[in-house]
């Protein structure tokens, strides 16, 4: 004998109705919840980023100053050296930086002073605050 289908509802069809206004709203608060966690975490990768190009923009600076060192014998006595020469220098083969390059990520600009307290010169990102000290991204970054 062949199966017959019903004409009439079958019972789990009749039994089925729309979501509730209840399960409704908790999916929105779920997938409010998703996206607030998914902003936050690519929102925190730019501030982890701008970081990561501090240090190496900090450690770059710190090889263009070294090589002004090499080409005229002596350290430059602020930043703007590297960029425009000096009128009592010798052997200046710069530019050695661009204007830019003289500001961290964030704008602000870096810290240079010679001599150093630890070496020859110190070199400072004071990192997203602009303020010396600081923890994670606010936290200073140093050449060493």
């Amino acid at each position: 004998m062949r199966n017959r289908r019903s004409l009439t509802r079958s019972p789990s069809a009749a039994r089925q109705r729309g979501m509730s206004l209840i399960e409704i709203i908790i999916v929105i608060v779920l997938i409010g919840a998703v996206l607030a966690f998914v902003g936050a975490r690519v929102l925190g990768g730019k501030d982890r980023g701008d970081y990561n190009i501090a240090k190496a923009q900090v450690q770059t600076m710190a090889g263009k100053i070294e090589s002004f060192q090499m080409d005229t014998g002596r350290l430059p006595t602020a930043l703007e050296e590297l960029v425009t020469q000096p009128s009592d220098v010798n052997g200046w083969l710069g530019p050695y930086a661009k204007p830019a390059e003289l500001k961290d990520p964030w704008g602000h600009p870096l810290e240079y002073r010679a001599p150093g307290e630890t070496g020859p010169f110190d070199l400072v990102s004071l990192g997203k605050d602009g303020k010396p000290g600081g923890t994670s991204v606010d936290g200073d970054i140093k050449y060493e």
